[in-house]
């Protein structure tokens, strides 16, 4: 999946085809069909990864946390040194969602971020009982949390900003709390 990767980044999503991705690593069209049946496959493979192992930076360090904000802490942190030690993973992830979430993968796709979610909301559910976190929309959470640093990442992969995101680490942790916190 690597020369996939490799493919997708340097042509895009739409430019990239099967037989370039089969050239580049020097595989049959075959094997690729029969591992991923097709494109659309082989990038909700590759995305999936992608999330599986973003997840697997972010739960560790939720895990030990011991409040909600630490928690917060926690996750903005992991999010942003997984965007900046896996950029070329987490450019192909900003730029395949729709394509992931538009088709035949979406079910998988919405599996997946129920799972990738699922201990912050429990963190984000205790907060509110013990008065620390503001009662918002579920759906809002995600978007409060993760969307100031993800603007930042986005800007950051494609070449608009310099500084790396870890750069900004503390700065975008205190805004992740402080967009729900009952008092920041």
């Amino acid at each position: 999946m690597s020369c996939a990767l490799a493919c997708f980044d340097e042509q895009g999503l739409e430019a990239t085809t099967i037989d370039t991705i089969r050239q580049r690593a020097d595989s049959s069209i075959g094997s690729i069909y029969h591992h991923f049946r097709n494109k659309e496959g082989l990038v909700a493979a590759l995305y999936f990864a992608a999330l599986d192992d973003q997840q697997a930076c972010m739960a560790p360090a939720m895990e030990g946390a011991a409040t909600p904000r630490e928690a917060v802490v926690a996750l903005i942190h992991a999010y942003l040194k997984w965007v900046t030690e896996q950029a070329l993973l987490a450019r192909f992830m900003f730029r395949a969602r729709a394509a992931v979430a538009g088709g035949p993968f979406n079910e998988g796709l919405k599996a997946r971020n129920k799972a990738r979610y699922g201990a912050l909301l429990e963190w984000l559910e205790k907060g509110v009982k013990a008065g620390e976190i503001r009662a918002l929309p579920r759906e809002t959470y995600a978007s409060l949390l993760i969307g100031q640093a993800e603007n930042y990442c986005r800007a950051w992969l494609s070449g608009r900003v310099k500084g790396d995101p870890t750069s900004h680490i503390d700065v975008f942790a205190e805004a992740a709390w402080r967009s729900v916190a009952v008092t920041p």
